[in-house]
Formats: C-alpha cells, structure tokens, sequence
C-alpha cells in the first residue's frame, strides 16, 4: 500500500473528465471523492483501516443501501489510482481476492458492519478446485475449452461439487459413486437431481477416457426428462403484441435519459425482427451497422460464430432513425462504440441491463405481472421470431421444411436441430400445417386408394 494526498483534487478531476460523466453526475462523485481524499490525507496509506475510517464518517450521513451505491464510484476511483500507479494496489481487490469472491459490494458491506473482522470471515470461499478431484475437474474444463467449447454451465456445475468436496473432506477417500451419491442428497430439488446426473455423466466420460478400464456408469435418465417437461413454455408474441410492446417502448419514461425509449424501441425490433439474444443487443458496435447495404454484424456470438444479418428496409429506416438520435444525444461516433449507449455512465448496456429495460417493457405493456419470474421472457422474442417467420412461409405457399436451413444460420446456430427447439406448436402454426396437408397431402393419399 502507499500514501495518496491530493489536496488539489487534481488526480480527482482527470479521472472524472476521463470517464466522461455528464454535469449532475460529477457533481455529486466530486463531493464522494473529496470526502475520500479527506480520509486518505489523514492516513499512512490507501488500507483497509483508511476504508473502514472513511464509512465510519460516512455511515451517519447516509443509509445504508445509498451509502452502498456510493461506493461505486469509489471502486472506479481506486482501480484508477492503480492504473496510474498512484498507489500500488487497490484494497477491496486484496480483500475480495483473499475470500474468492467476484463482487465488490459484499466486501464493502462487511467494512460498513459492525465486526468487520467477523463480516469479512463469513465471506471466505474456497479456492476453485482445492478438492480432491480439483485438479481432474480443471483438467477436463481446459480440454473441453481446448476443443472450442465454451462449457460455461458445465464449468458452474463442477465448480459447486468442487465447493462440497472441500467442505466435506470425509469424503476424499471414496469412490466417485460415493461423493456424487452424497452431493444428489444434498438438495430434494428435481432440478439438483438432474444437474447431479449431468454432472456424473461428465465425471465418469472424462475418468473412462484417462483409463479405459473402468467403464461408464448408466445414469437414471428420468431426473432430466422430468425436469424438461417442467420447462417453462416459450410465449410467442404475435406481430399486434410485438407493435404493442414498441408503442409502450416509444413512451418508455425516462426523464434523465431522453435516448432511452428510442433505445429500448431499437433493441426490441432487432430482438424480434434479427432474433437476436440479449449479450448480442448489448455486444453490438456501432461499425457492425452497414447503412447501405442493410446488414448488421453480429460478431464472437454462441460457438464462437460470427454472422451478417440482412435487414428489411423498414428496419434499417428505423435504424438509420435511431443512429441520428444517437449522434444528437452527444454519443461517441467511433466505430468500435457501442450501438446501445447511455449518457449516464458514457458507455454500452450491459447484457443484464438490457434484459431489466426490456423485460420493464413486457410489464408496462401488460403481458408480465408486475413482478416476480411469471411471464415471457426476453429470449421468447426469439422464439417468436422463428414462429411467425414459418406462419407467414405457410401462408405465402412456401414449403418451411425447404427454407430451416436458412433460419438456422440466420439464427446463428450449430446445425437445424437447435433451430427446431425454437419452433413452437400455436394454435395458429398447427391450423397452418392442416391446410398444407389438406392441399398437398390429402389428394396424393385419395389417388392412393382409389388405384
């Protein structure tokens, strides 16, 4: 750790011009900062104990939950000063790398408390794969990442047997069996149950192909199947709701962010009209937009896969729409900036922040409750893409089954089979396949009988 006296606040304002908040905002973090370098002037170093000093002063001054959301900035501020090496580390890093945790919040939270020594012991986590098989599990995930697959639930899966495993050391001499025997029982969840499946299945396929020698074990496949037909039904929106949802979007209200309705409107006709997935909205730059020749890029997506999406001209007349607003509202104009921009932080949506703002607008448009996971969500947009796509190719007389090749790579997927998930049974799609049946079908099965 070092020292840190900025009585000028000169390091304080090139930071706050370097992230380019708007006026309101820097107002308000200059006076965070300030009382920040108070503190840090009164102290031999930018430590845990000059942390803990500055919430003490700033604990009667707000509750708890603002006093949370204040500290952000400071988190910003402290990797700022790291990144110019005015001091030599950042100590919620320190703190947060010593516990295994990912989040910064919960570190703060324990300094504001009051036994921070205790708060902060409660938050240790065990180190990724200290288990037994830790290092069998870490081996498998970087063959398979190796290979070109992500494995990013399966990495989550072996990650939480990995946590029970260093909690219950007792079973560190045991067959493989044993230890996921115990794990299933851990949770009555039907949900648990098949991930503990899944999980076997990946343990015993990675164990057989170290040695040969011992042979797979068969899993009970009823765990899956039951929590599949749980599985929650995609909602399929019909064109009306889709103009209904961008009307709501259009007077979505946002008093500080005048470019947010217009926003949410594009991403919501590029979800339905592109299908695009919500990291897909939030990864867009503003260089993916071709204006003549009406595609869209979407780059590094699922698989890896990169794709150029053409547009119809009503969409790109939206787009072009959007791009003037954009430039209007003081947004950068380069092309590596991201397409969705928000003035308050001078930066692209995440991709959880698109889905809140979206799914925002299913509630405001009445097809979500208020609140809870009842409901559509984000990704049925998607889904019902794919749906109406095929009914207006049944309608048009054309034959879908010609065409789901194109849609799959549209959609940007592996192979058709990933592409049929999406295609859900409506009442509408099922009239729709009866007619062609009826046209197509049904005479050659009369001249059947009749010779």
């Amino acid at each position: 750790m070092s020292a840190w006296h900025d009585p000028t606040l000169a390091v304080v304002e090139n930071f706050l011009q370097s992230s380019r908040f708007g006026q309101s905002s820097c107002r308000t973090y200059r006076s965070i900062l300030r009382s920040f370098e108070d503190a840090a002037r009164r102290h031999p170093a930018v430590d845990r104990q000059m942390l803990e000093a500055w919430l003490g002063e700033m604990a009667p001054r707000w509750k708890l939950p603002t006093l949370l959301n204040q500290v952000c900035i400071v988190d910003r501020f402290l990797d700022h000063l790291v990144r110019n090496e005015v001091i030599a580390s950042n100590p919620v890093a320190e703190l947060r790398s010593e516990r295994n945790i990912k989040q910064n919040k919960p570190i703060w939270r324990a300094l504001v408390s009051s036994n921070p020594d205790e708060a902060l012991a409660a938050l240790h986590r065990p180190a990724p794969f200290g288990s037994v098989l830790g290092d069998f599990m870490r081996d498998h995930v970087a063959l398979m990442r190796s290979r070109g697959y992500k494995y990013e639930a399966q990495a989550h899966w072996l990650l939480r047997f990995d946590r029970f495993l260093q909690t219950h050391p007792e079973f560190a001499g045991g067959p493989l069996e044993t230890m996921l025997t115990h794990w299933a029982a851990t949770k009555p969840t039907r949900n648990h149950a098949a991930e503990c499946q899944k999980l076997g299945r990946i343990l015993t396929k990675a164990r057989f192909r170290l040695d040969p020698n011992i042979p797979p074990k068969r899993f009970n496949p009823r765990p899956e199947r039951e929590v599949a037909r749980e599985h929650r039904r995609p909602h399929i929106f019909s064109p009306a709701d889709i103009r209904h949802m961008l009307d709501v979007a259009r007077s979505y209200p946002s008093p500080h962010s005048p470019l947010r309705p217009l926003s949410l409107y594009t991403m919501i006709l590029l979800a339905y009209c592109a299908g695009l997935r919500r990291g897909e909205l939030a990864r867009l730059d503003l260089g993916d937009i071709d204006l003549r020749s009406g595609t869209i890029t979407v780059r590094e997506t699922k698989f890896y896969k990169t794709r150029i999406l053409p547009l119809s001209d009503s969409v790109m007349v939206e787009l072009r729409t959007y791009l003037d607003a954009r430039r209007r509202a003081g947004a950068p104009q380069e092309p590596q900036s991201g397409l969705f921009w928000q003035n308050h932080f001078r930066d692209r949506y995440a991709p959880v922040v698109v889905s809140t703002m979206i799914t925002n607008v299913m509630r405001l448009a009445g097809f979500k409750p208020p609140s809870g996971r009842i409901g559509p969500r984000v990704h049925d947009l998607r889904h019902s893409m794919v749906v109406n796509r095929i009914l207006q190719w049944y309608r048009a007389g054309i034959n879908p089954q010609g065409r789901l090749h194109f849609l799959s790579t549209y959609m940007g997927h592996r192979d058709i089979n990933s592409t049929l998930v999406y295609i859900t049974v409506t009442q509408d799609l099922l009239q729709e396949a009866s007619e062609r049946f009826r046209a197509v079908g049904a005479p050659c099965l009369t001249m059947e009988a009749l010779s």
